[in-house]
């Protein structure tokens, strides 16, 4: 990512919530694998499908009846659909792959749903349930959720449950609280995690770097972040830093149960230091 776009990041995620530009700070993320992404194309893309749409609507439709007008354009004549093959391909997490590929998973459709409805000012919003992104919309009268990785199902609040519960089993126990809306900076931090997560496991700990520095600008309050990034830096050989941030987390973080195995890092780190200097 260039300083350019990380300082268009750090700007629209310090906006107020509601505020936040979803589609677009999804697109600078996407910005650290493509550096010379173009943002706006896949900003129209979103308006040319929320227009698609538009053209279907009528004035008295009911909820379910833009619902169903939404996914004809989303799933059927677009194409969207989950990536049951290849989950874990990386481009499921890149906003601008799943736009151009019409592949995703749950959060990444999730948001192209959210983003197509924003423009039809049709109030829809993310829910971050366990294990499975899913949208929802309520007014006082009526609440249903939909399900963008299978082409938009509707679902009910006991279907949501017993999908928990057949991920999970016991293991977490149900509350509505796992159904209630999720903010934008919320949505924001679950796609990066994503991206830190596939950047990992490739051991790509530079791209990884600049993810948490991303998630830090989102939630600069997530002390295991500082954590994490110290010990990113440990690997990338950036001592200094890493010192800084594992001293960081150290202090904040008094009951942590990691303590003994950080210190020990920040012990080594300090031995290192004290051979350079």
């Amino acid at each position: 990512m260039s300083k350019r776009s990380r300082k268009t990041f750090q700007q629209l995620v310090t906006l107020p919530d509601s505020a936040i530009p979803l589609a677009e700070v999804a697109l600078l993320m996407a910005c650290e694998e493509y550096p010379q992404l173009e943002i706006s194309p896949y900003l129209d893309k979103l308006d040319h499908m929320a227009q698609m749409a538009q053209e279907l609507l009528r004035t008295a439709d009911s909820p379910v009846q833009t619902v169903s007008k939404i996914n004809a354009i989303l799933f059927e004549r677009v194409g969207f659909r989950g990536n049951t093959e290849d989950y874990y391909d990386p481009r499921n997490s890149f906003f601008n792959d799943v736009l151009d590929r019409r592949v995703g998973i749950p959060i990444t459709l999730s948001t192209v749903y959210m983003e197509v409805s924003r423009r039809l000012k049709f109030p829809i919003s993310g829910v971050g349930m366990p294990g499975h992104f899913v949208v929802k919309y309520y007014n006082r009268n009526e609440e249903f959720f939909l399900d963008p990785f299978n082409r938009g199902e509707i679902l009910t609040r006991e279907d949501c449950r017993e999908r928990i519960h057949g991920m999970y089993g016991d293991s977490i126990e149900f509350s509505e609280r796992l159904l209630e809306p999720v903010t934008n900076r919320q949505i924001l931090v679950r796609m990066l995690n994503n991206l830190k997560l596939t950047y990992l496991k490739s051991q790509a700990f530079d791209k990884t770097l600049a993810i948490v520095d991303m998630m830090l600008m989102v939630e600069p309050d997530d002390i295991e972040q500082f954590r994490d990034r110290g010990l990113i830096r440990l690997q990338l050989r950036q001592f200094e830093g890493a010192a800084r941030d594992l001293d960081h987390y150290l202090r904040k973080a008094r009951n942590c149960q990691d303590r003994e195995a950080v210190e020990n890092h920040l012990k080594e780190l300090r031995r290192i230091q004290a051979t350079m200097n």
